[in-house]
């Protein structure tokens, strides 16, 4: 038995492609037969609130839904594109929610889950703006206007946030090791999973004297991502777009 992770898909209308590479994984054998089934946040590229009557919210309960109703259970924790994701929506897309830095147990070894965006600390103007939009406050306020207002918000939110991704460094946008250690000892692990930062791989390292183990999940870009985790260890490989 394995237990399935994905992040990052930033599902949106302009690339239909990973809408369906999404529902079809979602839909597998092997999806169908796992454990559990979590996403690392980012599922979409902009969420405007749970009473979004678009056709892509539904898609996406609809394919999350059936494979919890298979007897998966899914789990959904927030990212940074999507955080105002809330109860409501989780119910009906059959997904339960998880608080950032979760630690899970898989086959017998604790496992730190985040994101991905909180250990990103030398991104010291992102941290800045990450505390303001996270407060009950700021998200009542968005959630509070008409939902054409927010759709344009959002539109004018991704914008802006390529054009700062274009202008600042690469390394200041990565994870600091620092900050993953920290949090991992905190934490009282040896293994973390998260996604956010769109750098696939398996960091081995030594936190304390013993073996250390980080995660990055891959984004659904140009491909799908998935870590199988199960009593063997782990595996993180692309998915290929469906053919037309």
């Amino acid at each position: 038995m394995t237990t399935l992770f994905i992040s990052d898909l930033h599902l949106d209308d302009s690339r239909p492609a990973i809408t369906t590479l999404f529902e079809d994984y979602l839909a597998s054998d092997e999806a169908r037969a796992a454990d559990a089934f979590y996403i690392l946040g980012d599922l979409v590229e902009a969420w405007v609130g749970d009473d979004d009557d678009a056709e892509l919210p539904g898609r996406i309960a609809h394919a999350t839904r059936s494979l919890r109703d298979a007897g998966v259970p899914v789990y959904f924790m927030v990212g940074n594109r999507d955080f105002l994701l809330g109860e409501t929506f989780a119910e009906r897309a059959g997904m339960m929610l998880l608080d950032d830095g979760v630690v899970h147990d898989l086959y017998g070894t604790p496992t730190l889950l985040m994101h991905g965006d909180l250990l990103c600390t030398d991104d010291i103007e992102y941290q800045a703006f990450r505390q303001q939009v996270r407060t009950p406050a700021w998200g009542a306020q968005i959630l509070a206007m008409p939902l054409e207002a927010r759709r344009a918000f959002a539109a004018k939110a991704r914008t802006e946030s390529k054009e700062r991704t274009g202008r600042i460094a690469e390394a200041i946008m990565d994870v600091n090791q620092h900050t993953v250690e920290t949090t991992m000892r905190d934490k009282g692990v040896h293994r973390l999973i998260h996604g956010h930062t769109h750098r696939p791989a398996i960091h081995d390292f030594t936190l304390d004297g013993a073996p250390a183990q980080r995660i990055v999940l891959g984004d659904w870009y140009d491909q799908g991502s998935v870590l199988t985790v199960d009593a063997n260890g782990v595996e993180l490989r692309g998915l290929r777009l469906p053919t037309a």
